[in-house]
């Protein structure tokens, strides 16, 4: 095809365009070769030369047709070039309002800055388990992709979204991942899918931030694995973070925000439990206030953060691990707010130490004050022989404190991504993962720094990585296709990452640097990113656990994750000591050297998966919705690869036609003659090789033929020209008689308006000239006048003006001198007064400020007690706990008494002491005096006088704690007699408040009842619905826990959930088990009451804290225990020696067996006995009457029987061992007197004895001493052991009261140290908190009490139970045994009467009827028999038990049918058959127990003789409820199954297959159609197999019995799916939405209505439920231009939402050239026209919806007698009465 022909008349081209990137223009005569221009028309028909290059003859890029304009996919389009891609991006993007498109393997999507309806439930439902290209292009249609591949090749997959900052990038992966947790939902209970969601609030929260670009943009890459089972079940997740953005924490640049988390801290500061963290608004903060406004336009930080709090949550982040998460947050605020004040010489600074900023920073982290205030100033400097310190200035500082709050962050954000990852971690092994890449695309700014060195090199890498990717993808289509495969030559992009990573490449250059010196900023600074080692070494002595992990050593060496953008630079310092080097080399690792490492690990991980690519496309800076700017747009488009994969699809055969789409789109172009042949593959190659002479332009595949660029668009035209050659022919002629027609009327017409209208405008002239110079004349004259008043006016004013004003500044002059020289003499007096008054009120004040602070707060306190004590809700919890305290009080008075008295007696010892020493000393002194003399007497006296000083002043301090003692000890008396009056009060308002509750109850129950009588009838029909979907769920949950039960090994299988506990002996409960209960019963009481009240109950948080002591208490016991119990045998096994005769140990295990199980069986005996009398005695107790005091009299004998047991139990073991002893004891003696010889075999003589003793007896009493000393050698080991832990228990004990006293003795100094008022307050802290404990104790004993004593009344009320039912059933067996002999004494003398329609069976034979009867049973032996004859059966089984009054009969007979239906149904769960079969029986069933009830209701069509087969004796309503339900379980699963069957059906038959041949039209395809992408073997359907499938659904209903209103009510429901799968399907793919369809739609439907006529079921509603389809093929048929077709649209689709109908409209797509687009005003106006409705938000149909189903009483006409019993049933045993 020459240019010539290419580039003729009303050709359009693109051509460059300063504004839009690229401009649409048409040519306006044909090119010829060689010209230097073209000639072109642009749309606004301006007129413009084109010049043209001679030399390399570059002429503009063709446009593509109209018709592939719009196009899902950009490879379908035939001229693949940068225009093209931009134009139909822009008119889907803007037109259609579509925000994804694929570009072959690469789905771009476009930021709307809106949010869309396009990502619930139901459409994820929709696109799960379809083909790529068969659906719209949408993030979900690549999930689903990757996770068929997953699960078809069994290989890892990888998304990798990328793009700008605000184009979408975190809200795209997110979406990704909802859709695998939604569809890849965890198999097990743990909700990982949930725990994989709630990671993004978190991530966005500490990662993201508001940029000019994006209101919440990441500034960090993250790559997520989803991990699945081997059924790709979510089991766990994994996180790997990239380039964190560090420097966001400091600085922010206009209109931006620091990260989310820490506005979101703020918002919540006035919570109770943030108080002590010191925050305000965030305006207030350095850190977070930079940017200028702090707030997002509709985002709620409140809000927000209680979500990440939640997310927290879920995650297992316990809440003590937030609070502290938190702190550390609000810290890093309070140090950016440190007032740092630069010192006089400029080269040091200062913090000061009242900094309240700076010592809530310390607080918050637990560290010193001082030393951090030291070393935020000061840095130290290391020499080979001394250390420096240095101070910094004021920018130092600065710098120092920012690199600090940036690391603390960092290491916080890497703790946060470790613990996510934890929580997100399982044990179970993961068969495959799917990855999720969120990185940054190529950045390009004014400046480029480290962090977009870094982020280019990551997409260097990613963009090599993709160009692979999409050439082994070429190869593969072609090799399938068997195609020649040729190299395409592109731009390779390896040299330029060599140059950045190779050796000596920027990366090993710049880490080469940094080792040298640290002079430079930019690449250098960042990449050394270190930070002060003594303010990290502060850090690390933290007094709270969290802070000092964050900086442990091994953290710093090597990072969670690479911290790279925005990190600031930081100081390296050597350590003093030599030996530290090594750590400090490893420390130094540069971000370039981890971020390549990083990044090497990412890329290994990506070569390794199938990747699957998003790119994300920011349409303007603005962020305006659906606002298009074409040169941003093209600036990512041409950095993201999306450009690249265009022209490299363009350089192979991007073009791709099957040759039956082929065959049907151009077959215009065929020869009448080559048209006889059958062969379409032969007809489109000989079509081709006569229109296309080149044959390197196309390729013929095995499926398909393969074209080059811009050869479909030629086909295009050639079929465009034959159309249009025939459309002129038949215009020319109409129009031509049309315009001579219409000529002939105008020119009419024209010459009388043109009389009339001449003289008509004539007329008009003069008159308006007339008026013209009238209105001149008045303008003049008035203008003259306005013009002089104004100025007269203003002179005027000038003038007055000046006086008043000169006037006014002389008297302002003078007033000014007037009133300094009085305020000169005032002052001086004044001055003097107000330093004297000042001195005077500020003494006055400070003494008043503190009464007055000390009465505000007493009266703070006491109106808060007041109103606490009137509020209603506090009422009982103040009840509750005000007798407790007021004994706690009394307690503690004693307790103060005691301890006074203890005091007063140390007191007098100390004084005696002390007098006896004085005593000494004085004698002493006077030994002294006589020796020494004068002078030393002196000296001593005045000791003596100092030591009496002290005395008097000890004597002193102890008065004042005696009388702060008793004054306090008055203060508590008072409080307790004043809590005891408020009790009573608080006692009388609970009664009041009783009383008005109660009144207040009545009135609104008499109103309640009204309305909720009128609600009544609205509700029952949602209340049906909402409880069979409660049904389905349960039949769910019912078939998940067997499928979990199942998968159980059988040593890990769980006991059945009706084995109750109170089965086991709880008369002896072990410690251990009694407080796991009480910490059970504190974890749900937390569960139920809430997290955020829990977390107030003090009381449960410290009986939490208290078990988790004990527990780790009785852990360590148990450790030491175990390793003793393994040194004993060790030691054991080093002592025993062989033994030789192995026989006689074999005899002596088995002496000791017999003898064991002889004391085993003598107990058990005895405690069997014990029950007896204990059953005997309850069922006597049950007899009698029910007295009040009957439980407590059975439970006090419960309690004496258990305790007799026992003390019998004891006396027993004790005889035993006594028996035991005196044996051995005998033995001995024997043995002493008469020595026997060692050979068992010999004669043995026994004394005592002249007898003579059997050998084989002396064997046996041998082994009996034998056995009695290793028991008694047992017992003994085991004594000494209980003495060894009760020794170590007590060595243990007094451990810990020498610990317990060292603390005392450690807070009894520190009390001294502290002032009376201080020891007091301690002292009283100290009680409390004693007495809490104690407290706490008493509550878990009287909750163990209680707990017991609930499981005994509830095991005596069982025993109370089974006794009455043992006396029913002994009455009832000897009833029974005599109506049997009485019926045997009968029988013999009557004759045998007709069958009365029951059936008798043994109850020994129930397992056999429900076999052959139910489990076994298949539907195709019962051919031919009556309908619903199992259900006949088992009626007249029912019936005979209830004519012999055998309810337990009844009730296995029911239980085990139901059963045996759930069995049956659970193992034939997919044949359609067998689960009509059932439903009909259990239906039928359940009409048999209605009809035979007894109830009139359901007898008034019975006969006489169907009423005599009615129950006798039981009223079986429960188990009829029992039936309804299963067989609304049975008819879901019905449902289920016939949707399976159909469902791949009813796209294909309804959509894709031509019903009417030749009517549909075929568009081009792209890459997503290729062979590769879909799965072999042909899925397409016609409507002829849905309505065999029905067809075959009716049958087998019908056959079976299945009563009609149930059938009307399954093909409402089946029709209803295929409405709502072929609406969703049509509203999701813009290649259906086509006049076409329509056609199509309208002729399948009318053939289903014709179906449901013929069999006789348009009385089902079923085509009710098609309307919104019919009507959207109405819609695709209509026309859509005028206002009035918009009036006709909007009167006709009432059953389609207004976005289903403006969805539709855009997707609308013509297939000729012929047809015309829906405009934009068009669509704009339906929108404004259906703006009035209130339809739901919801796109598509939810096809899930099931209708709820009526079963209505349906009687037989059968009579019981009638029916008869086939004998394939094998029911011989069962014997007509």
């Amino acid at each position: 095809m020459s240019v010539s022909e290419l580039y003729s008349q009303y050709t359009r081209v693109w051509i460059p365009d300063p504004d839009e990137v690229w401009r649409s223009a048409e040519l306006t005569k044909d090119y010829k070769e060689g010209e230097k221009s073209l000639q072109l028309k642009l749309e606004d028909e301006t007129t413009l030369e084109y010049p043209i290059d001679v030399r390399s003859n570059q002429l503009p890029f063709l446009r593509n047709p109209d018709i592939l304009v719009g196009e899902n996919d950009l490879t379908a389009l035939s001229y693949l070039h940068e225009p093209a891609v931009l134009h139909n991006l822009k008119v889907r993007f803007l037109e259609s309002n579509h925000i994804y498109t694929y570009c072959g393997i690469v789905l771009v999507a476009i930021n709307p800055y809106e949010q869309l309806p396009i990502y619930g439930q139901d459409v994820i439902y929709a696109y799960s388990g379809q083909n790529m290209g068969d659906m719209d292009p949408h993030i979900f249609a690549v999930a689903e992709e990757a996770y068929k591949q997953m699960a078809r090749d069994e290989k890892n997959q990888s998304i990798i979204v990328s793009g700008e900052s605000g184009a979408g990038k975190t809200v795209s992966a997110k979406y990704a991942m909802h859709y695998f947790a939604t569809v890849g939902g965890s198999a097990s209970e743990t909700n990982i899918e949930e725990k994989v969601l709630a990671s993004s609030p978190i991530m966005e929260a500490i990662g993201n931030a508001k940029t000019t670009r994006n209101d919440n943009s990441s500034r960090f890459g993250k790559y997520i694995q989803i991990g699945f089972d081997k059924r790709y079940h979510i089991i766990g997740a994994n996180m790997r973070t990239y380039l964190l953005e560090k420097s966001r924490v400091v600085f922010q640049a206009d209109n931006e925000r620091n990260y989310h988390i820490f506005y979101q801290l703020c918002a919540a500061a006035s919570l109770p439990e943030f108080k002590e963290l010191a925050l305000t608004c965030a305006e207030d903060f350095f850190y977070t206030s930079q940017g200028g406004d702090t707030t997002i336009e509709g985002v709620d930080d409140a809000e927000d953060f209680e979500k990440t709090r939640q997310a927290f949550t879920l995650l297992g982040v316990r809440e003590s691990h937030q609070i502290n998460i938190f702190k550390i947050i609000a810290s890093i605020l309070h140090l950016g707010s440190v007032e740092i004040q630069a010192e006089r010489d400029g080269d040091s600074c200062s913090i000061s130490p009242e900094d309240e900023h700076l010592s809530n920073f310390c607080r918050l982290l637990g560290v010193e004050l001082s030393q951090m205030e030291h070393w935020l100033c000061h840095r130290k400097l290391v020499t080979t022989s001394e250390t420096y310190v240095k101070t910094m200035s004021l920018q130092q500082v600065v710098n120092a404190r920012n690199a600090l709050a940036k690391h603390i962050y960092a290491q916080l954000f890497n703790w946060i991504v470790e613990h996510i990852n934890k929580a997100l971690h399982t044990s179970i092994k993961q068969h495959s993962f799917i990855g999720v890449l969120d990185i940054y695309g190529f950045e390009t700014f004014e400046v480029n720094s480290f962090e977009q060195f870094c982020i280019n090199f990551a997409n260097e890498k990613l963009q090599q990585q993709f160009n692979l990717h999409v050439f082994k993808l070429e190869q593969e289509e072609y090799m399938k296709e068997q195609i020649p495969w040729t190299l395409i030559d592109f731009y390779d992009n390896q040299p330029c990452i060599d140059l950045i990573e190779a050796k000596l490449g920027i990366l090993d250059l710049l880490d080469e640097e940094c080792k040298v010196e640290y002079l430079s900023d930019g690449f250098l600074e960042k990449n050394r990113d270190t930070v002060h080692e003594e303010q990290i070494n502060i850090l690390k002595a933290s007094k709270f656990p969290l802070v000092s992990d964050l900086f442990r050593d091994d953290k710093d060496a090597i990072p969670a994750t690479p911290a790279g953008k925005g990190s600031s630079s930081k100081i390296n310092i050597r350590s003093a000591k030599p030996p530290m080097k090594a750590a400090n080399k490893e420390h130094k690792k540069t971000v370039g050297h981890q971020f390549r490492n990083s990044l090497n690990r990412l890329m290994e991980t990506l070569n390794a998966t199938t990747p699957h690519y998003v790119r994300c496309i920011k349409p303007n800076n603005d962020k305006l919705p659906f606002y298009f700017d074409p040169k941003r747009a093209v600036q990512q488009l041409r950095a993201c690869g999306v450009l690249e994969t265009i022209r490299i699809s363009a350089a192979g055969y991007p073009s791709r036609w099957t040759y039956h789409d082929f065959f049907n789109r151009y077959r215009v172009l065929v020869k009448k003659r080559e048209l006889a042949n059958t062969d379409k593959k032969a007809i489109c190659k000989s079509v081709l090789e006569s229109l296309i002479r080149d044959p390197d332009k196309f390729q013929f595949g095995r499926t398909k033929i393969f074209f080059r660029a811009g050869q479909v668009a030629y086909l295009e035209k050639l079929r465009a020209d034959k159309f249009r050659a025939a459309t002129i022919m038949i215009q020319k002629t109409v129009r031509g008689w049309l315009q001579r027609v219409k000529y002939n009327r105008l020119k009419k017409a024209t010459v009388t308006l043109q009389r009339y209208c001449r003289g008509y405008l004539a007329r008009r002239l003069a008159a308006h000239l007339r008026r013209t110079r009238a209105a001149v004349v008045f303008q003049k004259q008035y203008r003259m006048l306005r013009a002089r008043r104004a100025y007269l006016r203003v002179r005027r004013a000038a003038i007055i003006i000046q006086a008043f004003a000169r006037a006014m500044f002389v008297r302002r002059i003078y007033r000014q001198v007037l009133i300094e020289h009085k305020a000169t003499i005032i002052q001086k007096h004044a001055r003097g007064w107000m330093a004297r008054r000042c001195f005077r009120q500020l003494r006055h004040a400070t003494i008043v400020i503190q009464c007055a602070f000390r009465r505000l707060k007493a009266k703070q306190e006491l109106k808060a007690l007041k109103i606490e004590a009137r509020s209603a809700e506090h009422l009982k919890r103040l009840n509750v706990g005000m007798e407790n305290k007021v004994v706690q009080l009394q307690r503690k008075i004693d307790e103060q008494n005691k301890e006074i008295k203890t005091l007063l007696e140390k007191l007098s010892t100390v004084n005696t002491i002390h007098a006896t020493e004085v005593e000494k000393l004085n004698q002493e002194l006077a030994c002294y005096q006589q020796n020494q003399g004068a002078e030393t007497s002196l000296q001593l006296q005045e000791e003596v006088q100092s030591l009496r000083t002290e005395l008097q002043r000890a004597h002193s301090e102890r008065q004042v704690l005696e009388d702060a003692h008793s004054r306090e000890r008055d203060e508590l008396r008072k409080r307790v007699a004043d809590l005891k009056q408020e009790n009573a009060l608080l006692k009388e308002e609970k009664e009041q408040l009783n009383n008005q509750i109660l009144c207040q109850s009545k009135d609104e129950f008499a109103q309640n009842s009204m309305k909720e009588n009128l609600l009544m009838k609205k509700e029952l029909e949602e209340e049906r619905s909402r409880y069979q979907n409660l049904v389905k769920e349960y039949s769910q949950l019912e078939q998940r826990y067997d499928n979990l039960r199942d998968e159980q090994t059988p040593g890990h299988r769980r006991n059945p959930s009706n084995q109750s506990s109170l089965e086991s002996d709880s008369n002896y409960p072990s410690v251990s088990t009694s407080e796991v209960g009480d910490t059970e019963d504190a974890l749900q009481q937390v569960e139920e009451i809430g997290v955020e009240k829990a977390a107030m109950d003090m009381t449960v948080f410290l009986k939490l804290q208290k078990r988790v002591r004990e527990l780790e208490q009785e852990r360590k016991k148990l450790q030491v225990q175990l390793e003793k119990r393994e040194q004993q045998e060790s030691k054991k096994a080093q002592m025993e020696q062989p033994k030789n005769d192995k026989g006689l140990d074999q005899d002596s295990d088995l002496a000791y067996n017999s003898l064991k199980r002889q004391e085993l069986e003598s107990e058990n005996k005895k405690l069997k006995n014990d029950l007896n009398e204990l059953r005997k005695a309850v069922a006597d107790q049950a007899t009698q009457n029910n007295s009040p005091h009957s439980s407590p009299d059975s439970y006090s004998l419960l309690l004496n029987q258990l305790k007799l047991a026992n003390e019998e139990l004891e006396v027993r073991k004790e005889e035993v061992l006594i028996l035991r002893t005196q044996i051995v004891n005998a033995d001995q003696h024997r043995l002493a007197d008469k020595n026997t010889e060692p050979n068992i075999s010999a004669r043995t003589s026994w004394p005592n004895s002249e007898k003579h003793v059997d050998q084989e007896d002396a064997i046996e009493a041998y082994h009996g001493v034998c056995q009695t000393n290793r028991l008694l050698e047992a017992q003994l080991q085991a004594q000494s052991l209980e003495h060894q832990e009760e020794v170590e228990s007590l060595k243990a004990q007094l451990e810990a009261l020498k610990e317990e006293m060292d603390k005392q003795q450690q807070t009894f100094c520190q009390t001294l140290l502290l002032s009376p008022e201080a020891q007091v307050e301690f002292g009283v802290q100290q009680e409390i908190s004693r007495l809490t404990n104690e407290n706490l104790d008493l509550k878990e004993l009287v909750e163990k009490l209680e707990k017991n004593e609930r499981k005994l009344k509830k095991q005596l009320k069982i025993y109370m139970k089974k006794g009455q039912d043992l006396e029913a059933a002994q009455a009832l067996a000897q009833s029974d045994r005599r109506h049997h002999e009485l019926t045997r004494q009968v029988t013999v003398q009557r004759k045998e009467k007709d069958f009365q329609g029951m059936l008798e069976y043994h109850k020994d034979d129930e397992a056999a009827l429900i076999r052959n009867l139910v489990t076994d049973l298949k539907p195709q032996t019962l051919s031919g028999t009556v309908p619903c004859l199992p259900a006949y059966i088992l009626y007249m089984c029912i019936r005979h038990a209830d004519y012999t009054n055998d309810d337990l009969k009844v009730h296995s007979l029911l239980t085990s049918t139901i059963n045996g239906i759930k069995k049956v149904l659970k193992k034939h769960n997919d044949d359609f058959e067998m689960t009509t079969f059932w439903l009909s029986n259990t239906c039928r069933l359940l009409h048999c127990l209605k009809q035979y009830s007894g109830d009139e209701g359901f007898m008034t069509q019975n006969t006489a003789k169907q009423n005599e087969h009615c129950l006798k004796n039981f009223d079986l309503t429960e188990y009829r409820q029992v039936l309804s339900d299963l067989s609304i379980q049975i008819y879901q699963q019905l449902i289920k199954i016939a949707e399976g069957l159909l469902q791949p059906m009813i796209v294909s038959a309804m959509l894709e297959n031509e019903s009417i041949q030749g009517l549909s039209g075929v568009k081009p395809t792209g890459y997503r159609k290729r062979s590769s992408s879909m799965i072999d073997g042909d899925n397409s359907y016609c409507l002829e197999a849905i309505i065999h499938q029905m067809n075959s659904f009716h049958t087998v209903m019908c056959d079976q019995g299945l009563d009609p209103e149930i059938i009307l009510q399954v093909f409402k429901q089946l029709f209803y799916m295929i409405n709502a799968v072929t609406l969703n399907n049509l509203l999701l793919r813009k290649d259906a939405c086509s006049w076409s369809t329509g056609m199509q739609l309208r002729y399948n439907i009318s053939q289903l209505e014709e179906w449901l006529r013929g069999r006789n079921l348009h009385q089902s509603g079923a085509v009710q439920t098609m309307e919104p389809l019919i009507q959207a093929a109405q819609l695709l048929q209509l026309k859509k231009k005028t206002h009035e077709d918009a009036e006709a649209i909007c009167c006709l689709c009432t059953a389609l939402s207004t976005q289903q109908i403006v969805k539709i409209l855009n997707l609308y797509t013509p297939l000729n050239e012929f047809e015309e687009r829906v405009t934009v005003s068009f669509i704009r106006t339906i929108q404004a026209q259906l703006q009035d409705r209130n339809d739901p938000q919801q796109l598509l149909l939810d096809f899930k919806h099931m209708f709820p189903v009526l079963f209505p009483f349906n009687p037989s006409s059968l009579t019981m007698d009638s029916i008869h019993i086939p004998a394939c049933l094998n029911l011989e045993f069962l014997n007509e009465v």
